[in-house]
């Protein structure tokens, strides 16, 4: 997790395109400028940046959908709940699937879990596009290798 590049996921351990599930991982680094000040002498993982980790995470999952065509960028966030504390140091697992697809929009839910225990969950919504430049979509192509995407899982692999 490259926090101040907001590099959420650190690896794809499971993307089931027939089920419209994905699971990650992340690790959550001991030390970050953030927690310089979230807070002083008492570090906790911000809460909108466990919710951007579950977009993320859905947002490979929408990927691998749409065979690495278009790209799903998050719309809303309805529902969200953080249980508790997410501190440096953390390993997350963090799971999203779909629950609709269609006019151009996708709504999943995910959830964040720590040493089993659930400390996050949202509802979330996207809006589908055509990459808006081919230099974003390589981008995107270039991390998900890093992250271990299936490219062959998708249309486009």
């Amino acid at each position: 997790m490259r926090l101040e590049y907001f590099q959420l996921i650190d690896r794809i351990v499971a993307l089931d395109l027939g089920a419209r599930t994905v699971e990650v991982h992340a690790q959550v680094p001991e030390t970050s400028t953030i927690f310089e000040g979230h807070f002083p002498g008492h570090p906790l993982m911000p809460g909108v940046l466990l919710i951007e980790a579950m977009a993320q995470t859905c947002g490979w999952l929408l990927i691998g959908l749409n065979g690495f065509s278009r790209m799903p960028f998050l719309a809303a966030v309805k529902e969200a709940k953080l249980r508790t504390f997410v501190t440096p140091g953390q390993a997350l697992s963090i799971a999203g699937r779909l629950v609709h697809d269609g006019s151009g929009f996708a709504m999943a839910k995910a959830s964040v879990k720590c040493d089993g225990k659930t400390v996050s969950e949202a509802e979330l919504t996207f809006r589908i596009v055509p990459f808006p430049d081919p230099s974003l979509r390589a981008g995107m192509e270039d991390f998900a290798r890093k992250i271990g995407f299936p490219l062959e899982a998708t249309a486009h692999g």
